[in-house]
């Protein structure tokens, strides 16, 4: 069986409790690792299909909005990261698809980290579940009711005792074809090196 090197964790911001877990999620696995930490910020929020779309705005307009998102980004995620310094920030600005896919290609991240606010919640346009479903690389879901909640696309899956997310907690096929992961709360939020 081969085994996914882990070069790099990519994880979408998202400003909620479920973003927070699924942050820590992200940051103890690069931790863990001892590998970068790439944070990704769209300018269109692909949570909400009723964010501001940049492609609507004047050249100014769109040049403004892209520094206050950078700003928002490093501000909020700073303090967070403590004192992990392999962390990089990137806002996309192409559709959240399409910039993950070309992420991946450069080799940005071997696992996306992203946060399940709600059940029912919608990603780049369509339910969640069928966006990690489509994804084609390892990609966790962190929530919505607790930060030991996951739910593991199958490239995931087939990797979470590299995630460490294995051997203590229920795993359980959803419908959606997701892999639903409760863990017990000690072992989840287990990181000697923090």
């Amino acid at each position: 069986m081969t085994t996914t090197a882990i070069n790099a964790v990519g994880f979408c911001a998202h400003y909620s409790p479920q973003g927070d877990w699924a942050f820590e999620f992200a940051l103890r696995l690069a931790w863990k690792k001892d590998v970068q930490l790439n944070i990704f910020h769209f300018l269109k929020d692909p949570y909400d299909p009723e964010s501001a779309d940049p492609d609507e705005m004047s050249r100014e307009e769109r040049a403004r909005f892209l520094i206050e998102r950078e700003k928002e980004l490093r501000f909020y995620y700073d303090e967070r990261l403590g004192d992990y310094l392999k962390a990089g920030f990137r806002v996309c600005e192409e559709n959240e698809r399409k910039e993950l896919h070309q992420c991946l290609c450069n080799r940005e991240f071997q696992v996306l980290v992203l946060a399940y606010p709600d059940l029912g919640v919608r990603f780049g346009g369509k339910p969640i579940e069928a966006f990690a479903n489509a994804f084609v690389c390892p990609l966790v879901l962190v929530g919505p009711g607790s930060p030991d909640e996951y739910r593991l696309n199958r490239p995931a899956a087939l990797l979470a005792e590299t995630l460490g997310i294995s051997g203590v907690g229920a795993f359980e096929e959803e419908p959606s074809g997701l892999t639903q992961v409760t863990m017990s709360g000690d072992v989840a939020r287990l990181n000697p090196e923090r």
